[in-house]
């Protein structure tokens, strides 16, 4: 067993099937962890707690009571919390001109207020420590064309999970976030149908692969252990992507348009 054993763990955000969430619930189950696996659709949610051994729950991020539910229901099936992952996010790509309030009010509820509110329920609930972790995004650092409600809600959140790590470190919190680049998920996988799409990624990054979905959870894997004396921290789990840049559109636009771009 790993170091998280015995550890109860909720999972934000892990309905869609092989996304991120659920990789890293699979991954905490293996290490001998308790997981609640939590989203918005109930089939996928039973499978996957069936698969690892716990339950599930449905939440909407963006439904403050939904949150409720969801640790109160976490406490009673196990007692306690000791880890909380959000992995929730909503990957809209439009240009800054274009973006409306609707968009605005949805990326908002969804990367902020939510992430924000689930935070609240965590700490309150969290009276034996634990360990706080944010799923965010490189492009909370450095740039991405037509991103910016993203982008500017995911580094609100990053700062938020900042002054939750020195308020609540007294009490034993951990509060962090880890920040991939693209990653090979269900949510990039219109990116991953082009070979030189992920080419075109894939040279920014000094170690020279796009990231992964295990990448972000052995990251978060450390994150949780006791082992770990890290607190406020943004770990850039993206190869180096930050050391370089994201491609800019013209540069995406260019590769799909040659024709190169064909899926695989």
């Amino acid at each position: 067993m790993g170091s998280v054993a015995g550890k109860v763990v909720v999972v934000v955000g892990a309905a869609g099937a092989d996304n991120m969430g659920q990789v890293i619930a699979r991954r905490f189950a293996r290490e001998g962890a308790k997981v609640m696996v939590a989203g918005r659709h109930a089939a996928p949610l039973q499978q996957l707690a069936e698969e690892v051994g716990g339950a599930y729950a449905l939440c909407d991020i963006t439904r403050e009571a939904d949150i409720t539910a969801l640790i109160d229901a976490t406490v009673k099936r196990f007692g306690r919390l000791d880890v909380a992952i959000n992995a929730t996010g909503y990957g809209l790509l439009k240009p800054f001109l274009d973006t409306t309030h609707e968009d605005l009010d949805y990326m908002n509820a969804v990367q902020f207020t939510g992430p924000f509110q689930f935070m609240q329920a965590v700490v309150r609930a969290m009276t034996q420590g634990g360990s706080i972790i944010q799923i965010s995004s490189a492009t909370a650092t450095i740039m991405l064309d037509n991103h910016a409600a993203y982008m500017g809600t995911k580094a609100g959140i990053d700062h938020v999970i900042r002054c939750v790590a020195n308020e609540f470190g007294e009490r034993g919190i951990r509060a962090n976030s880890i920040s991939p680049g693209i990653t090979d998920t269900p949510m990039a996988a219109s990116a991953f149908a082009s070979p030189a799409l992920v080419e075109l990624f894939r040279r920014e990054y000094p170690l020279g692969r796009v990231g992964t979905a295990d990448d972000v959870a052995d990251a978060a894997l450390w994150l949780a252990s006791d082992e770990c004396f890290v607190t406020g921290q943004n770990l850039q789990v993206n190869g180096g992507l930050t050391l370089r840049r994201n491609p800019r559109m013209s540069e995406i636009a260019a590769v799909l348009a040659d024709g190169t771009g064909a899926s695989r």
